[in-house]
């Protein structure tokens, strides 16, 4: 049903779409049948297309994705700091679900006595930590791959594709993992789990390397993805051991 106004402000509209609020101008009377079949699965089905275009794009072509997103292409693309924030929470389930299944020694353990327990911090302030890697990322990437001609804030978006893109693979190995303890398992698992962790330490790599596309020649595109890495290290150790000063008082010690 078309109004010649619009039901959410008012202001007169000739389209689709209201020009002032962009609520769509053929707003219906809710009614069981068009919940059910439209609103619900309609409202479904597009979230649910819009992640999973927005993982698809963040492994076959991540830095072009995020550019593209910079650039002003977003219609597809769910955001990606909310979608981040999703799949944390499907990990932190998952760790549970995984610690659930270990015997007791391994889930609690005696610390020494002055000391804290900084895995006890990490544990409940992961979606920090973690969302705490963007911008050190973003900022040596700012620092080290000047011709892309983005600013910090930009590169903060090229940031959350690689945190993205490392979450999707901590998926994998909370899985691995997890099976991994099961009985009967082969040795041959343990190397699955090493090879998801190298993925996801190398996977930032892919995402510059695209984004970079005929902008360096593989020389100088290898030179600075070494010093990126180089330089995200040392702001991550750098940062790490402020923190962990900061909680354990600035003279006790911290255990894992």
């Amino acid at each position: 049903m078309h109004h010649n106004s619009c039901l959410n402000c008012g202001k007169l509209v000739h389209s689709k779409f209201c020009p002032d609020c962009g609520q769509k101008t053929d707003t219906h009377r809710i009614v069981l049948k068009h919940f059910l079949l439209h609103d619900f699965l309609h409202g479904v089905w597009h979230l649910e297309r819009g992640i999973l275009f927005t993982i698809r794009e963040a492994f076959v072509r991540p830095g072009q994705a995020a550019l593209d997103y910079i650039s002003g292409k977003r219609i597809r693309y769910y955001n990606v700091f909310y979608l981040c924030l999703l799949i944390i929470g499907l990990n932190i389930v998952l760790n549970h679900f995984y610690d659930s299944f270990l015997p007791e020694e391994h889930v609690q353990r005696k610390l020494p006595d002055g000391s804290y327990d900084a895995s006890g911090f990490f544990r409940d302030n992961i979606k920090f930590i973690l969302l705490g890697i963007v911008p050190i990322v973003g900022l040596s990437a700012y620092i080290v791959f000047g011709r892309l001609k983005l600013n910090l804030a930009e590169h903060l978006i090229l940031g959350g594709i690689c945190l993205l893109g490392e979450l999707v693979i901590g998926l994998a190995f909370f899985t691995v993992a997890f099976l991994v303890q099961l009985p009967g398992m082969p040795d041959a698992a343990d190397y699955a789990v090493l090879l998801i962790l190298l993925t996801m330490f190398f996977y930032p790599s892919w995402v510059y390397a695209n984004a970079t596309k005929g902008i360096y020649k593989w020389w100088g595109k290898l030179w600075r993805l070494i010093v990126f890495y180089i330089l995200s290290i040392i702001l991550m150790v750098f940062t790490l051991g402020v923190v962990l000063a900061f909680l354990s008082g600035f003279k006790g010690t911290v255990s894992f």
